[in-house]
């Protein structure tokens, strides 16, 4: 998943992962704790380093944090630096195989699958999901083409957009430089946006059976996506596509610090 939405710079240290992309994006500007150790004077020096991080590159410091036992000292420190919790995100995963609703039909004609995001691609995305302007959107795009993917788009009955996707393969990039690729191994599904006047049509169905069975010709072994935990019709829309929760996670984000001001 951090390799399918690639930060433009990231740091290893101490087993975080520190991803920025100028502020695009939770996700592609916030701290992957791959490994969140369990020192609790570890972890202030850790959080200490990453605050620092943050602050050279005018970004608030962000976690992508889980629950349970392996992120519970974390969580404590965090929680003693009060930091928020927002966006819980479920994090949704399915096999390959039959796509439900498409069977063995074949493609549908009315879905254009490209290699790279087109205008209309990203036009429809931006104008749902986005929040900014053109440059925000050329970082968005750096975001999206630093992985290999397929985008998928459906047209209305006139021809305008109406819902697109994206299929990232992160598996097809070789893990260390100047070696062969894994494999495809695993797929996810992300920038589902349907045109708001254009829901409940069935195109969003049709844009993730589309991108599955586009997965399955090219041997992907699975997918995930994920999904704001309160976005109650999309998460009705994957369940009808076989999608099933794995875990979840949230953002913790530091709260700004008031400053003294007046005369």
């Amino acid at each position: 998943m951090d390799a399918a939405w690639a930060a433009a710079e990231r740091q290893e240290s101490g087993g975080w992962v520190l991803r920025a992309a100028s502020g695009v994006t939770q996700r592609a500007n916030s701290v992957w704790t791959r490994d969140p150790g369990e020192d609790p004077h570890r972890l202030i020096a850790s959080l200490r380093e990453a605050r620092l991080w943050y602050r050279d590159r005018r970004l608030p410091l962000i976690f992508q944090s889980f629950d349970g036992p392996r992120h519970a000292a974390l969580n404590a420190v965090l929680d003693g630096e009060g930091f928020t919790r927002q966006s819980e995100t479920l994090v949704l995963v399915r096999p390959s195989g039959t796509v439900p609703g498409g069977g063995s039909a074949g493609p549908d004609p009315a879905v254009e699958i490209t290699r790279e995001p087109t205008g209309d691609w990203l036009d429809l995305w931006w104008s749902v999901d986005g929040r900014g302007g053109s440059a925000e959107l050329a970082v968005a795009r750096g975001i999206l083409e630093g992985c290999p993917a397929v985008y998928a788009l459906v047209r209305d009955d006139d021809g305008g957009p109406a819902a697109v996707a994206r299929l990232a393969m992160p598996g097809t990039v070789p893990a260390v430089a100047g070696t062969a690729p894994a494999g495809p191994g695993w797929g996810g599904l992300y920038c589902m946006a349907t045109r708001p006047d254009a829901r409940r049509r069935g195109y969003g169905g049709r844009i993730v059976r589309a991108l599955l069975r586009e997965g399955d010709a090219r041997g992907l072994e699975g997918y995930w996506l994920l999904v704001m935990a309160s976005n109650a019709g999309a998460r009705d829309l994957y369940a009808q596509a076989g999608f099933r929760e794995a875990c979840r996670y949230l953002y913790r984000q530091e709260r700004p610090k008031r400053h003294l001001t007046g005369c």
